[in-house]
């Protein structure tokens, strides 16, 4: 891979990092509404799963338009050009795609969508996928096995946001009949499972691409009528998809900005469904009675400390003593008015894959102590402090300046305009000493988004962190293959993030696939993906 590669795959693979980085920044303020829903006040009364359940609705019925407003904008319809989630364009393009598997985050498993099934040998290391006969690409093309196993090499070719590590992982993929593709890995592996519900499983048509020029063809329940870049894009129901004709006629899907107007539409029924992530309006949305599904990504409040050689970061006691110094309960009373998702765990008791493991604690004279040790060394105290200029984001800056102030650190507050500048700063520049950050580790399977982010050389690994002993946890993380054995070495990767401070940890913040009472049908799937192919308005 050329360097230029290289670095054009980094600034690829940021954009979801970015736009996971910004979705704590916007105010968390009192909900003050009330509509008969579920009485949930803060945060911390949030579980994962369904809230304001519905009753079963009956027979569905058919037409009509559905309009979905997501977390950002549709840049582009190609899923090897960009990360496949639910803030990214996950719920939009699997609408056109559709996914080979999805994650049912009620049974907590994966299950087949396009494919048939998904099964591993007895080692998992080798994966065997079978496809439902009879399915067709939009443009008629048969779905087939050599269409899949092509579909994966472009995305792998074009260095997708997740080709590294497919890469590093799956050493072949056969097609010994039409239905039927093997991947044969490199060592035991369950996160084909989660690869295949994303990006490198939302499989392109053959005649998608001619040349330079990309036509969005997939196997998905909607095909393209109109799209609009960062306005709109609509898409038709596909009478012929494998799974039955969709239910509603056609899809409208937006971005609303700003997580309270999305909320309004969405009241008023201007909208039928949307994605949020910003805790207020979610609250909000809960006590009015709408139905949905509640998420609580981990990592999802951090800060991303920069320890490059240089920089104030790369001496550990630094990195300790703003750990120790940083409470996440003042700044969930400063930032969310007391409401948040405070702690300095990786995984908090919302989380199958928490653990009893102690954080780092906090403990200003301790702070103080091992501050004044790297100072004596020659360090002059001086931090910046890198925030966008929205105003919960400068709540957290001044929260986290004048803590760090009071242990002694001399920190500075850098604003930039907006979200796309301040990931610039951090994966691309990499000129930063701290910046708010998250990690978002999904709850269907953390390991992909741990290895790139503080795996020594990781693609997404923009701290320089390095550490050899979490290099050899991550590594037993990605070849464990039960639930049981990966808590076990997640609980050492919380010992060793106690230790060695990857990131400050500040808590997490929930998000909440959401519709309004006369929708029905709507599936869940990874990192808040919604599929539309059964969805319905009564």
């Amino acid at each position: 891979m050329s360097r230029s590669s290289r670095r054009g795959s980094r600034r690829l693979a940021a954009v979801t990092l970015a736009i996971t980085a910004s979705m704590f920044l916007a105010s968390c303020a009192d909900n003050g509404s009330s509509g008969g829903g579920e009485t949930v006040e803060s945060g911390s009364a949030l579980k994962i799963g369904m809230v304001n359940e519905q009753a079963d609705p009956g027979t569905p019925t058919k037409g009509g338009t559905l309009t979905f407003s997501g977390y950002s904008s549709v840049t582009t319809l190609d899923p090897a050009k960009g990360q496949i989630a639910g803030a990214t364009g996950g719920s939009e393009l699997g609408a056109i795609y559709d996914s080979l598997v999805r994650y049912d985050p009620i049974a907590k498993k994966f299950v087949p969508q396009l494919a048939e099934s998904l099964e591993p040998s007895v080692d998992s290391k080798t994966w065997t996928l079978k496809l439902r006969p009879g399915t067709t690409f939009s443009d008629g093309t048969a779905f087939d096995s050599k269409a899949v196993s092509d579909s994966i090499t472009r995305y792998v070719t074009n260095k997708g946001p997740q080709s590294s590590l497919w890469a590093a992982k799956v050493a072949s993929m056969d097609t010994p009949d039409a239905t039927t593709v093997v991947f044969n890995l490199v060592d035991p592996w369950t996160g084909v499972e989660s690869m295949l519900a994303t990006g490198p499983g939302m499989i392109v048509a053959p005649t998608a691409q001619k040349g330079d020029q990309f036509t969005p063809i997939g196997a998905g329940a909607f095909t393209l009528e109109k799209f609009a870049p960062n306005e709109e894009l609509v898409l038709a129901a596909r009478p012929d998809y494998i799974g039955g004709a969709p239910n509603v006629d056609k899809l409208k899907l937006i971005s609303i900005v700003g997580a309270q107007p999305t909320a309004e539409a969405l009241k008023t029924g201007g909208i039928d469904v949307a994605y949020m992530r910003t805790l207020t309006p979610i609250l909000d949305l809960i006590e009015n009675g709408n139905p949905g599904f509640i998420d609580i990504p981990s990592l999802g409040y951090i800060a991303n400390v920069n320890m490059a050689e240089g920089r104030p970061g790369a001496d550990l006691r630094v990195r300790q003593a703003m750990a120790l110094a940083i409470d996440p309960d003042t700044l969930n009373t400063r930032v969310n008015n007391g409401k948040g998702l405070p702690g300095q765990e990786i995984f908090q008791d919302t989380s199958r894959w928490h653990n009893d493991v102690a954080p780092t604690g906090v403990d200003p004279a301790k702070a103080k102590e091992l501050l004044d040790q790297a100072k004596a060394d020659g360090f002059d105290g001086k931090v910046t402090f890198l925030s966008i200029q929205e105003p919960s984001a400068q709540a957290t800056a001044l929260g986290v300046q004048a803590m760090l102030n009071s242990v002694g650190f001399d920190t500075q507050i850098e604003y930039v305009t907006g979200a796309g500048d301040l990931v610039k700063r951090m994966y691309v520049d990499h000129d930063y000493d701290m910046s708010t950050a998250a990690g978002s580790l999904s709850e269907a399977d953390p390991f992909e988004r741990l290895y790139t982010g503080i795996k020594g050389g990781g693609r997404n690994n923009v701290t320089n962190y390095a550490d050899a002993q979490m290099d050899v946890l991550l590594d037993q993380l990605g070849v464990a293959t039960n639930d049981e054995d990966k808590k076990a070495v997640l609980a050492k990767i919380q010992e060793r993030a106690t230790e060695t401070v990857p990131w400050l940890i500040w808590g997490n913040v929930p998000t909440l696939d959401v519709w309004n009472k006369n929708v029905h049908g709507l599936k869940q799937s990874l990192d808040g993906i919604m599929l539309f192919d059964e969805v319905w308005k009564s």
